[in-house]
């Protein structure tokens, strides 16, 4: 009896102490969370959390698709701060099992990283030692930004500073850039206002690698990037939201999974309009040009509250006087109103896809594209008796909304159930020698490997190719970038495709974001 009541009462104290160091966990991952990414300045427009312990490390020891993603140099800078003040034994105590942040912020022309941590204690006499040391291949000194106080490490091996600071609570920053450092030092966080969406705390303890996403900051960031104002990824970009997204670990591909939120008290954008649908099995993709760079595809449930939708968001927008107009003139000239005729057609998806020459189409499933033929001829003067052109400007950007704006008095054919859209008569040949020929993206190497790792269903899908967007990229990335992601032996042209993906949820979006890497060889070259 005395020994089972002993036994029961190690039991009781095992189970206590497994207890205690669980909700130990949760309160280091979850609280600590929110209180370091509050202190990140708020032009940060993606961060990563992971937490400094070996088994991440493990993971991706010899596996090279990390630095794909951040690149060679910032891998290099990154590994230099692991290795030699992280995992250094004077300093190791302070950040073991501790999340780490990296913030991705445009500053002046360039991009810039910086790292957030909250430490066991701040190791000031630690790092006063270090600086005491000789040969050691850093030379640490003070430094005072306002009235923030830290250290100056200047490491031989990269002949580059890393500037850190005390932002207070034991909240460490760092950052190789000293413009960042000192909007770091400075920045005051709102008391109200969140910049991004945080996990669950039992959610982010179980998770080792976290993307937070603030939409409306990633335009400046794309600005940096691109010489011009591209639509690359542009619907995304507007969007009032925030996304937590966990991993998903495979070798050869990144992938992250989780919500987007809509902030609703901030005015919507047209990506808004889909979190009132429901998810829907997407197939256009299918029937993407081979040649296809990226593409944006749309899919909706319910057809008549989507159009229903639209109208309310345009009219919010100020467009319903405009949009009125024309729809009044196309009455008065062909008496045939457009609309609700179209509407009645237009089934569940349709898509605007980018080729690597630069053509562009608008493919719109249709549930009978005989029926639709008779509106079309109407309104259109015909070319030939497949071909004709709208006689109206931005028709298709009024009746289907924002991603159809680069259609402003476009060429169309109908090809059984799919209404094509194009700017030119050779693009719509171009797009039928596709089609009849089946030189389809979907029939190519390394696409069905990609398409199996994404979600079946979803209501917004972004597609990119990155060997087909070759040229677009040189022609669209400023110099540098260009520069560094053709010539670098770690870059994105190591990838075969990206895929990011919304389906509708409770009014928010379940989030889908996949990066498959190429075949060794397959890499993308110019």
């Amino acid at each position: 009896m005395k020994r089972l009541i002993a036994i029961t009462l190690i039991l009781i104290a095992a189970v206590a102490w497994v207890t205690v160091k669980y909700f130990n966990s949760l309160g280091t991952s979850g609280m600590h969370a929110g209180n370091v990414i509050r202190t990140i300045p708020d032009n940060a427009a993606l961060v990563f959390e992971f937490t400094n312990e070996n088994s991440l490390y493990d993971i991706y020891k010899d596996n090279n698709i990390l630095g794909n993603l951040i690149g060679e140099e910032k891998l290099t800078d990154l590994d230099t701060v692991k290795n030699r003040l992280i995992n250094n034994p004077a300093l190791n105590k302070a950040f073991d099992n501790r999340n780490i942040f990296i913030s991705i912020h445009p500053v002046k022309d360039d991009i810039q990283l910086l790292i957030t941590a909250s430490v066991k204690d701040v190791p000031v006499q630690q790092f006063d030692e270090l600086a005491k040391q000789r040969n050691s291949g850093m030379l640490i000194t003070p430094l005072k930004i306002g009235d923030k106080s830290g250290y100056n490490v200047y490491f031989a091996s990269l002949k580059k500073r890393l500037y850190i600071i005390n932002s207070g609570g034991n909240i460490l920053s760092a950052s190789f850039s000293k413009d960042l450092i000192t909007i770091a030092a400075t920045y005051q966080p709102p008391k109200e206002q969140h910049n991004f969406m945080l996990l669950p705390d039992q959610q982010n303890s179980n998770s080792l690698v976290n993307l937070y996403v603030n939409y409306q900051h990633l335009d400046p960031l794309f600005n940096q990037v691109f010489k011009d104002n591209t639509d690359i990824f542009k619907p995304f970009r507007l969007l009032p939201a925030l996304a937590a997204l966990n991993i998903n670990f495979k070798n050869d591909a990144i992938m992250f999974a989780g919500y987007t939120n809509i902030e609703t008290q901030k005015p919507g954008s047209y990506l808004n309009i889909f979190a009132n649908q429901q998810p829907v099995v997407n197939n256009l993709k299918d029937i993407y040009p081979s040649t296809t760079a990226y593409a944006i595809d749309m899919a909706v449930s319910d057809a008549s509250k989507f159009f229903n939708d639209l109208s309310t968001f345009q009219q919010k927008a100020g467009l319903q006087k405009e949009k009125d107009a024309l729809l009044t003139k196309v009455k008065q000239e062909t008496g045939i109103n457009i609309k609700p005729e179209f509407e009645k057609l237009v089934k569940s998806e349709f898509a605007v896809v980018t080729t690597r020459f630069q053509e562009k189409f608008g493919i719109i499933e249709v549930k009978n594209g005989s029926q639709l033929r008779p509106f079309m001829t109407n309104i259109s003067n015909m070319v030939t008796d497949e071909v004709g052109q709208f006689n109206f400007t931005k028709l298709p950007y009024f009746l289907l909304g924002d991603a159809f704006s680069a259609f402003r008095k476009p060429y169309f054919r109908i090809i059984d159930n799919y209404l094509i859209l194009a700017n030119t008569p050779g693009e719509l040949t171009s797009y039928a020698d596709t089609y009849f020929n089946r030189k389809l993206i979907s029939k190519t190497d390394n696409y069905l490997p990609f398409d199996n790792l994404l979600a079946e269903r979803s209501n917004i899908s972004f597609f990119l190719h990155f060997k087909n967007s070759q040229q677009i990229l040189k022609q669209s990335l400023k110099d540098d970038f260009y520069i560094s992601y053709k010539d670098n032996a770690l870059s994105w042209r190591n990838f075969y495709a990206v895929s990011f993906q919304f389906g509708a949820t409770d009014k928010n979006f379940y989030t889908n974001f996949c990066l498959l890497k190429n075949m060794q060889d397959t890499v993308a070259r110019q």
